[in-house]
């Protein structure tokens, strides 16, 4: 059974910085995406960041590119999420999901992924 555990946020300043972690067990192949994704309150959930597991091909949403940064380790199954110079705006719950590999690369397109994990909580404060 796929499972994905997210873990790393908390509360942090304006400008300060985070780090996401996103574990994943259960998977029979390394060819899959994992996407980062955040749903602030009475928002729409978003893809933030998304990566191929096996060749490492990424996805940055324009809100995030120059200060998020995605990346994999492959031993460790795990894929995080650095987060540099952190506003209010980027205040939300971050879900980790995993789904097949897109075509051209990983899309970060919800629907696409179907194995979500729990979110953790990011606040940003002013």
């Amino acid at each position: 059974e796929v499972q994905l555990q997210a873990s790393g946020g908390g509360l942090v300043q304006a400008g300060g910085s985070l780090r996401l972690s996103c574990a994943a067990s259960g998977f029979t192949s390394d060819d899959y995406d994992i996407g980062w994704f955040r749903q602030a309150p009475g928002k729409e959930r978003k893809g933030v960041s998304c990566i191929n597991f096996a060749r490492g091909h990424v996805y940055y949403d324009d809100s995030v590119k120059g200060r998020f940064a995605i990346s994999r380790d492959i031993p460790k199954n795990t894929v995080y999420l650095q987060m540099n110079r952190l506003n209010p705006e980027d205040t939300a719950v971050y879900y980790c999901a995993a789904g097949p590999p897109g075509t051209w690369g990983p899309s970060c397109y919800g629907p696409v992924y179907d194995k979500w994990g729990r979110g953790t909580l990011v606040t940003v404060s002013s």
